[in-house]
């Protein structure tokens, strides 16, 4: 769809624009506040520093960031064989011109990310908790959601956007701590050495300012990060050509009470579903950083016809009960018949809880490189990566096993 990725570089424009100016705005504030006679100008030179070498790590190392904040962890095929396949089916199905990289997120918490500079360049991030609840088609629904999200051209506009609202948030809270510990250090400084009422205005919207910059920004951020979800939402469909399995994985992901504790404000609109939610609290529609999990799960389920754009769109408008169309002109005028699968029944699926809870733990310590020992007993032995020993012995049976080296 050429019109969303079209769309997608005039609101990474306006994006840069308007947080520019809330930068640059700061910057004159807080700099005047700090010094009277030089400080604005001075601010100001400061902030386009501070511009300049964040376009430079949001193009260059954004996504890195992202991911290291996220304590994501690289991993080859041999720690989840099935999350690669997947992968690769669906880069295949969108025809990404190179296989993301893989990432696995040492959490319980079930969800899933997508980050990179562009198509060439990008990595798909999920949480070991997620691998261990899905059976694989709701694994795929999931993987082409985020797979439609580097098609669309989300990502490089979503890791720009979490960068320069990091920024932002980054420069009022050290303005606004520094001035707390400098009142409780100092005291206060008479109104005519510092520049009189004049000055004292200039404090006020400074400090008015860093509180709201960030406010605004988030709530920029997070208006432009909902759309994307129903986007990604009919792009994934159209992938799998199976909208339960997507359904399903929401479901799952939504009824889990278990928490990110790697995700941040800045981060949480990258993920499949909101990881900052607090059970017993709902967001207000401009604080949330996704659309209603329960319409995304409704729409879905109402595709009773197709897979196609269109068909979402007829979902999105029954449900929604509005006709404001959320898929782009191009994609609403190919009527391409693309029927709807059947599941792959019991494949993949997790037997009970008990089970799930071991996958869980095999993965986690998989990801933390642990090497797993089989002994003819029965006993699976988990050596950590730190051992320097070059036999163990089995704690149950005695025997004598070789350590992979």
């Amino acid at each position: 769809m050429w019109e969303l990725i079209q769309a997608n570089k005039r609101k990474s424009f306006f994006l840069f624009i308007g947080m520019t100016i809330l930068l640059l705005l700061l910057g004159y504030f807080i700099g005047s506040a700090v010094n009277p006679y030089s400080g604005g100008i001075t601010g100001i030179v400061i902030a386009l520093i501070i511009l300049f070498i964040l376009n430079m790590i949001s193009h260059f190392s954004g996504s890195k960031i992202l991911l290291a904040v996220s304590n994501a962890k690289e991993v080859t095929k041999k720690v989840h064989p099935q999350l690669f396949n997947v992968v690769e089916e669906m880069r295949i199905a969108s025809n990404l011109p190179a296989m993301p990289k893989i990432y696995i997120i040492n959490s319980p918490a079930p969800n899933a990310f997508a980050t990179g500079r562009n198509p060439k360049n990008s990595a798909i991030a999920v949480t070991a908790g997620l691998l261990s609840m899905l059976n694989r088609d709701e694994l795929q629904g999931v993987v082409a959601h985020e797979t439609s999200h580097i098609l669309n051209r989300d990502i490089r506009f979503m890791t720009y956007a979490s960068i320069m609202l990091g920024t932002i948030v980054l420069i009022s809270e050290v303005f606004l701590r520094g001035m707390f510990y400098s009142s409780l250090a100092g005291g206060r400084r008479s109104s005519s050495s510092r520049g009189g009422q004049g000055q004292l205005i200039i404090m006020i919207i400074a400090i008015a300012l860093s509180i709201l910059a960030p406010l605004f920004a988030t709530l920029l951020y997070f208006a432009i990060s909902r759309k994307r979800e129903y986007l990604a939402d009919a792009s994934a469909v159209r992938l799998t050509r199976y909208p339960e399995g997507l359904a399903s994985a929401l479901e799952k992901i939504a009824g889990s009470h278990e928490e990110l504790k790697t995700a941040t404000k800045v981060t949480a609109p990258l993920y499949i579903n909101n990881p900052l939610k607090r059970k017993g609290r709902k967001a207000s529609s401009l604080q949330s950083t996704h659309p209603p999990i329960h319409e995304r799960i409704k729409i879905l389920r109402n595709m009773a016809h197709g897979a196609n754009f269109s068909d979402y769109q007829e979902a999105f408008s029954n449900v929604k009960g509005s006709v404001k169309p959320i898929i782009p002109a191009s994609g609403l005028t190919d009527h391409e018949d693309i029927q709807i699968r059947k599941g792959e029944a019991g494949k993949g699926k997790i037997k009970n809880a008990r089970q799930s809870k071991r996958n869980l733990e095999d993965l986690m310590l998989n990801v933390d490189r642990y090497d797993f020992i089989n002994c003819v007993c029965g006993l699976k032995m988990k050596v950590p990566p730190g051992y320097s020993g070059n036999e163990i012995l089995c704690p149950r049976c005695g025997r004598k096993h070789k350590t992979i080296k």
